[in-house]
């Protein structure tokens, strides 16, 4: 399925996508006006028209997207990060704040929700490109179904390393797919040069890093206290673990989050414990947990402060996952100095 991006003016756009909600439908596109991000020239842009794919959908995008809103910080930043906040006319489902090199590119987006906009308010800006860091923020229980916007000329594209599809879903997540994204992302942004440049300072970043040789086992506690949310054996957090030599305990379970108890927790008894800071469940307060539960409390790694500390946003795949291994390395260096 290929959606072809064209502008529609913002009534036609949301009354097409009510009909489509009332009549159970697929919504057809008015006859095309000028292509989104079109020059005044008749010449496209170098590299267009462009058809890109994500977790199986097609989109065609016929000029470089000039109306963007992004769901999930990992898209956010992605489009901050290849210099395109300019074009950025909202943004949702924030899951930290901006980091400070982009903040100030960000500051005055609209936000259009702290979790998943409605489909109105997001066609109600006439976007031509919607990317989001998660399928499931393109759905039914989200922003609204990928094909409904493509019948409206909007063009969608997701993550690759969020697709949940066989086919699509990545069997582990590496750098080199992370940096593939970037590269998409900038070919579809009309920021090759920019994407190439980010992509070869990460390289040079993260081969820069000297990882752990003490063999130490680590678990990656992201949320939860009856149960723990802990990053397992295939996405982001064993990418960032194995970058700095860590050993995941979860590393058994081929997914990329996975619920694990506090018993089997104890029974694998990390030699240290990543805590993931967010505003809604900071890493103060995994500690806090972490003591006060007669399980863990006994824990070497818990008596002897053995923690290690990442945000949110770093946690998914996007451009602060190599930021996330030269910091985890340092901290990680820094704690082995007084072991």
């Amino acid at each position: 399925m290929a959606a072809h991006v064209r502008r529609l003016p913002v009534l036609a756009l949301v009354a097409s996508a009510l009909l489509l909600t009332a009549c159970g439908g697929t919504a057809h596109a008015p006859a095309a006006q000028a292509p989104a991000g079109a020059a005044s020239s008749s010449a496209p842009a170098p590299g267009f028209p462009l058809t890109v794919s994500s977790c199986g959908v097609d989109a065609t995008l016929d000029a470089p997207p000039q109306r963007i809103v992004t769901i999930k910080s990992s898209a956010t930043e992605m489009v901050l990060a290849l210099g395109a906040g300019d074009r950025l006319v909202g943004t949702a489902f924030a899951d930290g704040d901006v980091p400070a090199p982009y903040a100030a590119a960000a500051k005055d987006v609209p936000v259009l929700a702290e979790k998943n906009p409605s489909s109105e308010a997001v066609l109600s800006l006439e976007p031509d490109l919607v990317y989001a860091g998660w399928e499931s923020n393109l759905s039914a229980d989200g922003a609204g179904e990928r094909s409904m916007y493509a019948g409206l000329g909007v063009a969608t594209y997701v993550s690759p390393s969020a697709c949940k599809e066989a086919g699509y879903k990545p069997a582990k997540l590496t750098f080199d797919l992370v940096f593939d994204e970037i590269t998409q992302a900038g070919a579809m942004l009309g920021e090759a040069d920019a994407a190439a440049t980010l992509v070869r300072e990460q390289r040079a970043e993260l081969a820069a890093v000297h990882p752990s040789g003490a063999g130490l086992s680590a678990l990656w506690y992201s949320s939860g206290e009856d149960t723990p949310y802990v990053g397992a054996g295939t996405g982001a957090p064993q990418m960032i673990m194995d970058a700095v030599g860590l050993r995941n305990v979860a590393a058994d379970v081929p997914d990329t989050w996975t619920s694990l108890g506090w018993e089997a927790v104890a029974e694998r008894d990390p030699d240290v414990i990543v805590l993931v800071d967010s505003a809604w469940n900071t890493a103060a307060h995994k500690i806090e947990l972490l003591e006060a539960n007669p399980v863990t409390a006994a824990l070497p790694a818990v008596q002897a402060h053995r923690y290690l500390t990442v945000p949110f946003p770093a946690t998914e795949a996007g451009v602060r996952n190599v930021r996330a291994v030269t910091d985890l390395a340092a901290q990680l260096a820094r704690l082995e100095e007084g072991m």
